[in-house]
């Protein structure tokens, strides 16, 4: 075989690892360099302080980005995370000052009754949008827009121009309160130092870590690849693709629902148009990551190296001290580019599909 024969084998195999890997490639490079250019542009970037916090400033977009994980993997997309978070948050504020009410034991059970009626709107938007998908046949793109719409009018409903402080105790500590504390050092004074791990860490942890297993190790996830990778080789396999992209739809919304309760409480306050930069947060996590907007491809894994190329530019922007409005137009370059390379590597696959 001569040279050039067997370099036609290994520039075919270069394409073929491209076409299947380079949208999860791509977010890996862009994190280490992020790291390492605020690292030697900023002396206070990389240290354990910094990373728990930006870990820290994730938690609740992570939430939320898991939920639209499930979503983009079979091919539709949810615009209205933000606004139910928003009003699932204002929700769980708006009962919560209202009278006490009292079980026959005499124990207090508002803050309970409050979290399960948020949690019922939270469904109850999801719901709505999955019927209006499946049942109706509205594209997810209007259907979800359309919701987006209804949230925000139930949240200005119920606040009213007001701000709630007021919520239940187990959302207080979940969203504001801490876990447990990491040993730092001792700092010049000789006193202890520690890192306080807030609860909104472990809980976006333990989503991210439940979101995963059920893709990758269930029925249930298995179903969520074959719907987006290919809708109608799925319906031939009996799959009940109307169930799974409905039951996504109500994941999606009860996970904008979680982490808007605790996002109030994180905040310190329920009010209108508080989430609104969380949603092109969380798309650009999930889409940045490189899961596939055409469905099909990526997971929970790809969103979490999404959550940190945002955290670690969001964060490091700060620290270089750059314009406030440059940084909007850096987040916008990053998510045109994330869109780019998953289109590219799209077009990648198809021609290698027809090669093969």
């Amino acid at each position: 075989m001569t040279a050039t024969e067997g370099a036609a084998p290994r520039k075919f195999e270069l394409k073929r690892f491209l076409a299947e890997q380079l949208r999860n490639i791509a977010p890996i490079f862009t994190l280490i360099a992020l790291v390492l250019f605020f690292s030697f542009a900023s002396s206070s970037f990389f240290t354990l302080d910094n990373a728990l916090n930006i870990v820290r400033q994730l938690s609740i977009t992570g939430i939320i980005a898991v939920g639209l994980t499930y979503v983009i993997l079979t091919a539709e997309i949810d615009l209205s995370v933000a606004a139910v978070a928003n009003a699932v948050g204002i929700t769980v504020a708006y009962f919560t000052i209202q009278p006490d009410y009292v079980n026959i034991a005499n124990v207090p059970v508002q803050g309970w009754i409050a979290i399960l009626l948020a949690l019922a709107a939270a469904f109850a938007f999801g719901l709505v949008t999955a019927c209006g998908m499946t049942i109706i046949g509205i594209p997810s793109f209007i259907m979800t827009l359309a919701m987006m719409q209804i949230a925000n009018g139930v949240s200005a409903l119920l606040v009213r121009g007001q701000i709630a402080y007021q919520y239940p105790e187990l959302i207080t500590t979940l969203g504001s309160g801490t876990a447990f504390t990491i040993p730092l050092g001792i700092d010049a004074a000789g006193k202890a130092m520690f890192i306080p791990i807030g609860w909104t860490i472990i809980v976006c942890l333990i989503f991210l870590l439940v979101g995963h297993l059920v893709l990758r190790y269930t029925r249930y996830g298995r179903y969520i690849y074959m719907v987006g990778g290919n809708r109608e080789a799925a319906e031939y396999s009996g799959v009940n693709v109307k169930f799974i992209i409905g039951s996504v739809m109500v994941i999606c919304a009860m996970c904008s629902g979680i982490a808007g309760m605790l996002g109030v409480a994180y905040f310190g306050s329920a009010q209108q148009n508080q989430f609104d930069t969380f949603l092109l947060d969380a798309i650009a996590a999930v889409v940045v990551g490189g899961t596939s907007l055409f469905g099909g491809r990526g997971g929970i894994g790809n969103t979490i190296i999404g959550l940190l190329v945002l955290g670690v530019v969001n964060n490091g922007l700060d620290h270089i001290q750059i314009d406030s409005f440059l940084k909007i137009l850096i987040r916008g370059l990053i998510l045109l580019a994330a869109l780019i390379i998953n289109v590219y590597a799209q077009v990648l696959k198809e021609r290698q599909s027809d090669l093969d």
